[in-house]
């Protein structure tokens, strides 16, 4: 019978394998300790004796049922349990102490202790012995080598939640703190970082586990770039809130995200801006299921409106966002109002009926089309949505009331190279010429800012995705870089500079350095436990693929048209002087253009276009595929 036969044996057979086990144990210590009697003579033919070791046999074995200690599965055998064993074992003894004397009526005092110290030797001894065979059975061979990177509390914690799977083998812990380097924690040598690359040949280790949820964004930055040069996956727990949740638990480690390469430390929000155009007011977000702006509705219902609109084309992203904050606010003492509705942002009747219905006094508008390729090989609804959308938008802000009305830009409205970039654009210039009038009542504003990392058009989760199949990972230029923020704290600093605006203003958020994205590329495919595969490494495991700029795609982006830049009370929010057209001007090339849309006009769209102050600068031809088609076809 092999071991794993006698694990999967019923729990109560296994009971009744350690209550027998316990029985030889107690006739072995007990004989041991009669067999140190001065006098010692045919001990084993005297009925006393045996009479004396049944009592204390029996009641031993009642006395360790009592105290639970068959109900501790011995592969999780722990402290408390070994505790337990002893304080039986002491009580053991007194009961072997009585047994003797009250069966054979005489008794060295040096018998008992020496049964109670034979007694937990062999208990003890045999569970831990027990433990450590299971611990360390045959499928350990099959558990993947890790190290943990962080002995402290999180890091013990982790260790222990491995210890209850087969899915990891710890090996050694490294930490940053001289403190307690060369020191052992829970049989684990702690060792510098700088001997990593050492451990990792020595024991084949394929996995290091990241256990410094208390570290900065820097701190936490710093290590990520040290350890994404080994061939190893970096796993992370998440945060220091699961360390006091007690959730730290093997299934809660993830992969380490770019986002803790890209990202930075978040500066604290300001509590006076993020509440002043939400807080006890009837706010609607436009584009509500989308990846800003479901971004958007998690920070203001933090806020505390009076109600949330969430306006949204799609269904399914609509019951997304909807079902998760009604989640949220379950167990709120006072829940906000949060009303779901359907409908395009080209339907101005629509948005009109919504905004005087229910009073709306903030407006976010995210709705947008926003690939760039989808846009250029779709440019009639491209310019629908983005342009006219934005318009029909503001329009029934205006005649609702509306307080306040923020866009989210984008950095692709700055010298657009694309439809995309140029109806950004557009829209930008409708709210500065809106916000011009006289007497407008309105408060617009717009806030431009590059890629955010996670949402639906980032390449972040297209690599992952490409990573996870195996390679390779695809992308259009060699040279290619991009801006990167996180979802959280582009929705935190839009929210901020709206609260800012006093009308038209154009405001950019500091989005930091441009990331190259083929380094992006190579850090994702490292950070997965993978070499990339090149010239010079020929045997690696994922390559990357060049294929080419896509129709419209820039190399690089800007945020800025002027040099006009004037900075704010904010760190990261900036604001830009921009070129404008009053009213009077622009409404006539909306008109032209919704002509050109109407007559499905492409030419007459991509001059109308470049003729406008947007900076349009298109590198390709039409690429909108319905009039390619009519083209072939002529």
């Amino acid at each position: 019978m092999n071991l794993e036969t006698l694990l999967s044996l019923p729990r109560n057979t296994k009971k009744t394998f350690f209550v027998i086990h316990d029985m030889m144990v107690i006739f072995v210590a007990f004989w041991f300790a009669e067999s140190l009697k001065a006098n010692y003579n045919n001990e084993w033919s005297s009925i006393a004796n045996w009479f004396a070791f049944a009592s204390t046999a029996l009641l031993t074995i009642l006395l360790f049922v009592k105290m639970g200690l068959y109900r501790a599965v011995t592969r999780y055998v722990s402290t408390r349990i070994l505790s337990t064993a002893v304080i039986g074992c002491v009580i053991s003894a007194v009961i072997f102490f009585i047994s003797v004397l009250v069966f054979e009526q005489r008794l060295r005092l040096a018998l008992p202790i020496v049964y109670f110290l034979m007694l937990v030797v062999l208990i003890t001894s045999s569970r831990i012995i027990l433990k450590a065979i299971l611990t360390d059975r045959s499928n350990r061979k099959q558990m993947t080598p890790v190290i943990i990177y962080g002995a402290g509390q999180s890091g013990r914690q982790l260790l222990e939640a491995i210890k209850q799977v087969n899915e990891y083998n710890a090996v050694a812990f490294v930490d940053d703190n001289p403190a307690i380097q060369r020191t052992t924690i829970y049989d684990l040598p702690v060792y510098r970082p700088s001997e990593i690359k050492d451990l990792i040949s020595r024991y084949g280790v394929e996995k290091i586990l990241l256990a410094i949820p208390s570290a900065s964004h820097e701190e936490r930055k710093i290590i990520i770039e040290r350890l994404k040069k080994l061939p190893c996956e970096v796993l992370a727990i998440p945060g220091m809130k699961d360390l006091v949740d007690g959730k730290i638990s093997v299934s809660s480690l993830k992969k380490v995200s770019v986002v803790d390469l890209l990202g930075r430390e978040p500066v604290a929000p300001n509590p006076e801006l993020m509440g002043a155009d939400i807080t006890g007011k009837v706010v609607m977000v436009t584009g509500a299921g989308g990846s800003i702006g479901s971004e958007l509705c998690r920070q203001i219902i933090r806020q505390h409106p009076a109600k949330l609109i969430l306006f949204e084309l799609s269904e399914f992203s609509l019951y997304s966002i909807d079902k998760e904050l009604n989640e949220t606010q379950a167990n709120a003492s006072n829940p906000v109002e949060i009303i779901p509705l359907l409908g395009s942002v080209q339907h101005r009747k629509r948005l009109n009926s919504i905004m005087k219905a229910y009073d709306v006094q903030t407006v976010y508008h995210a709705a947008a089309y926003k690939h760039v390729p989808m846009v250029e090989f779709n440019t009639i609804e491209g310019i629908r949505n983005n342009v006219y959308g934005t318009l029909f938008c503001a329009q029934a802000a205006i005649d609702a009331g509306v307080e306040t009305f923020v866009l989210i830009s984008t950095d692709k409205a700055v010298r657009p190279t694309n439809t995309m970039g140029a109806s950004k654009r557009m829209a930008e210039l409708c709210l500065q010429a809106l916000a011009a009038e006289s007497g407008q009542k309105t408060r617009f504003c717009m806030v431009r800012f590059g890629n955010v990392l996670g949402s639906s058009g980032s390449v972040v989760p297209v690599f992952e995705a490409q990573i996870a199949g195996g390679g390779p990972v695809t992308l259009t230029h060699e040279n290619i870089t991009r801006y990167f923020m996180t979802i959280p704290e582009a929705a935190q600093l839009v929210i901020q500079a709206g609260a800012m605006g006093i009308g038209g203003d154009v405001f950019v958020l500091d989005m930091g350095e441009s990331v190259k994205i083929i380094d992006l590329a190579r850090q994702m495919i490292r950070l997965s436990g993978f070499e990339v595969k090149d010239e010079n490494h020929p045997h690696g495991d994922i390559e990357i693929k060049v294929t080419g700029l896509r129709p419209g795609e820039k190399l690089y982006e800007e945020l800025l048209i002027g040099e006009e830049v004037q900075k704010t009370t904010h760190p990261r929010i900036m604001t830009a002087s921009e070129v404008m057209l009053p009213w009077s001007e622009l409404e006539k090339i909306l008109q032209y253009m919704d002509s050109a849309c109407r007559e499905m006009n492409q030419m007459a769209l991509r001059q109308l276009l470049l003729e406008a102050p947007t900076g349009f600068a298109p590198k390709d031809d039409i690429c909108d595929l319905v009039w390619r088609q009519h083209q072939q076809a002529v």
